[in-house]
């Protein structure tokens, strides 16, 4: 398909000024592009003369959705994560009609990196149904040695700020009277929660230290458990689990019955975690329940480096810093589906067993996998940061204009050549 007569429509993208950079990036090249903005924040990011205000009830989208592809001849969506209700609707919708999903995610491979898939993400990835065999033929025909990543951190202190941002605009801004976000909280208690957490940086970060030290300086095993946000998609549309205290328990249950009794068990918080579930607070009275408060550890955020160096293992529903468990050859447990839920290197022992003897991954079968992922799906970039917008973009309007989708691309021969970020 020529790509002038191309004409992508934009739905809701991560916090701050990406899918703006992303549309005029697509712009360039001759395609037509819009946005549909559902709240002021996200007209906040983007030109107002390409901007399409939806201020309608919600029950009046999927109808609204189908005219606007009709009347504009839209070829291809572009979003950010596929299970929001206004996200969910509209994936339905285009592949019904023909139309190309272009999904944007974090990187699987975090931080490093960004996911871009077509059709899904996540749960609905295409990676769910590959196997181990069929990504080394992949790439044994491509012949490239793996991409290395960057050795530098992620871009967390501007994915807060333009977080706040966006959630001012929403409750602030004006014209969108019938908005709800897709998650429980107002928008009101969502930039709260923002405001607290940046505020609160200096104390956390002491707190981590110090319970860090604890951990590296106390000369016993321990597990490490990687906790996510109760409110992410992957944890809420993705996992068996309707709370976190209902993993919270699981784990802590498992542990008390398998794990030897001079093993510790450490609960990793996201990063991002805003206190709006009472997670420490949970860990200390299962820990009590189960009469092992003094094996238990909770750590605030922070990098995994440190940790996982000694760990003897580690647990999650179905978090992306899994990934850098397996990398390092630990037993992973992973209780909820994801991409890496692979046989070849996520455990099947339920969790007694696994705390008690955890099976080693297949290292080999690991790195195919990771490799794979990197000649794919896997951008070097990020969202939030200036420096990682325009990475992104290098690659990446290549890869949404190419008649590959980018788990084709590499058997075919068409795959975006890839490289690393620089570390100037």
């Amino acid at each position: 398909m020529p790509q002038t007569s191309r004409h992508f429509l934009f739905l809701q993208g991560p916090h701050g000024p990406w899918f703006r950079t992303l549309g005029e990036g697509v712009a360039a090249s001759g395609a037509k592009v819009g946005r549909v903005a559902f709240n002021a924040g996200d007209a906040a990011f983007w030109p107002a003369e390409t901007l399409i205000p939806f201020n309608a009830p919600q029950e009046d989208w999927p109808a609204t959705f189908r005219a606007l592809l009709s009347e504009r001849g839209v070829t291809d969506i572009v979003l950010y994560g596929d299970t929001r209700p206004v996200h969910a609707q509209a994936v339905a919708i285009a592949r019904e009609v023909g139309v190309t999903v272009h999904v944007f995610e974090e990187g699987y491979l975090r931080p490093h990196w960004v996911t871009y898939e077509r059709g899904g993400s996540n749960g609905h990835s295409r990676l769910m149904d590959m196997s181990i065999p069929e990504m080394r033929e992949a790439l044994h025909a491509s012949g490239m040695e793996m991409p290395q990543a960057p050795p530098r951190w992620g871009d967390m202190k501007q994915h807060m700020f333009w977080g706040a941002a966006y959630h001012w605009k929403v409750w602030r801004g004006t014209g969108y009277d019938h908005f709800r976000p897709h998650r429980t909280l107002t928008v009101a208690q969502e930039f709260r929660l923002y405001l607290r957490r940046l505020a609160l940086m200096p104390v956390h970060h002491i707190e981590r230290r110090l319970a860090t030290r604890r951990i590296m300086r106390g000369g016993f095993p321990f597990h490490l458990v990687l906790l996510q946000l109760e409110h992410d998609a992957s944890f809420r549309m993705h996992s068996p689990f309707s709370t976190m205290t209902d993993f919270l328990e699981v784990v802590t249950e498992g542990f008390a019955t398998g794990a030897p009794r001079h093993h510790h068990l450490v609960f990793k918080a996201h990063p991002l975690e805003d206190g709006r579930v009472p997670v420490a607070e949970e860990v200390a009275r299962l820990a009590r329940m189960h009469g092992i408060t003094d094996r238990v550890h909770f750590v605030r955020g922070g990098k995994l480096a440190h940790l996982l160096n000694d760990a003897r293992s580690a647990v999650t529903v179905n978090s992306t810093a899994a990934q850098q468990v397996l990398w390092r050859g630990l037993p992973l447990a992973a209780l909820g589906r994801a991409v890496y839920d692979k046989p070849d290197f996520v455990t099947p022992q339920p969790l007694a067993d696994f705390f008690a003897r955890p099976q080693r991954p297949d290292g080999r079968a690991y790195r195919v996998y990771r490799h794979y992922l990197l000649e794919t799906s896997q951008i070097p970039g990020g969202f939030y940061s200036r420096r990682g917008r325009h990475a992104l973009l290098r690659q990446v309007v290549d890869m949404m204009l190419s008649d590959y989708d980018p788990y084709d691309a590499l058997p075919a021969g068409e795959a975006a050549p890839r490289q690393p970020l620089r570390n100037d």
